[in-house]
């Protein structure tokens, strides 16, 4: 079964860092560009940040600006979300999703899409901030 694969959350202290994989299984995520969203119990999905297909373009939601980023490694075929300086309020069940955008430039940005413009979906990792 081709599906998305996330790992990395936990408990985490306010201030403190994690980092987040996402990874194809049974498929690579060469072509696709990548966005990670975060739902919170009571609240809507919100999209946190994305890469584009080749890594050269991210976009990050202005909630997580300056403390969250991601990146891609072409050798090992995984997205990370690097998360830094969290806060009670990142906590949330994070998600992976990957559109195919094979056909695009190099330097076609990224954003958050509809939940159905989205290829495959990964099953979410809990991330809890807390002293």
């Amino acid at each position: 079964q081709l599906q998305l694969v996330e790992s990395g959350g936990g408990l985490v202290q306010p201030g403190g860092s994690l980092r987040l994989s996402c990874a194809g299984s049974g498929f690579t995520l060469d072509g696709y560009a990548v966005t990670w969203f975060r739902q919170a119990p009571g609240k809507e999905r919100q999209g946190v940040s994305c890469i584009n297909k080749s890594g050269l373009r991210t976009h990050d939601a202005d909630t997580v600006k300056g403390r969250f980023t991601t990146s891609r490694d072409r050798n090992t075929h995984t997205v990370y979300l690097h998360m830094n300086r969290l806060k009670p309020e990142d906590t949330a069940v994070y998600y992976c999703a990957a559109e195919y955008t094979g056909s695009s430039s190099l330097f076609a940005g990224c954003g958050f899409r509809s939940a159905g413009d989205y290829n495959y979906w990964g099953q979410g990792t809990q991330v809890t901030v807390s002293s």
